[in-house]
């Protein structure tokens, strides 16, 4: 059986968790989400757990156990928690300004690169050259800083660039004479 499917979900307090078949819904301080899940396994409410149990062991249905459990759980998580993850910009001149509800970013192009709102993410700049990426859903915050290090992603010579805050950039010798 797999060891991450069977493990209960625990609800934290002022997290509510309806189920109607296989559509859950997690309202929490921080937002609502709603999923629907495969209808081969079965999700079950006991008191202030969740438990994802399936009904054989075939593999097509081994295969999503553990992912609709870890689903469920940033859920919860992120209703309860929500995500974070934080960028930094390395470089002369690289710098990040909040405009309304996007960004604007000074990466070493000649024009400004424009990142729009995203529905359900909060940006937060700090000291011009830190980015914090919050939200309720973890797939989405984590396709945004993807989709923001694209932009101008860390070179190996300089490091410079946009970083994940705990990302370590391996560096090259340069060109030797």
């Amino acid at each position: 059986m797999s060891r991450v499917g069977k493990k209960p979900i625990i609800v934290p307090s002022g997290v509510e968790v309806t189920m109607n078949g296989n559509v859950v819904t997690v309202k929490g301080p921080k937002g609502t989400l709603t999923k629907e899940f495969n209808s081969e396994l079965t999700i079950k409410k006991v008191e202030n757990e969740i438990v994802v149990e399936r009904p054989n062991d075939l593999p097509a249905v081994r295969a999503i156990h553990g992912t609709t459990r870890a689903l469920l759980n940033n859920m919860i998580l992120g209703v309860s928690q929500g995500f974070r993850k934080t960028l930094n910009l390395v470089g002369v001149g690289y710098r990040a300004a909040a405009k309304g509800k996007g960004l604007e970013l000074a990466l070493g192009y000649s024009h400004p690169v424009i990142i729009d709102e995203v529905p359900g993410i909060a940006f937060t700049v700090e000291k011009n050259t830190t980015i914090h990426i919050d939200g309720i859903e973890k797939d989405v915050v984590g396709q945004v800083a993807a989709d923001i290090r694209a932009k101008r992603a860390p070179e190996p010579y300089k490091g410079k660039g946009v970083k994940y805050s705990d990302e370590v950039v391996r560096r090259k010798e340069g060109k030797k004479s």
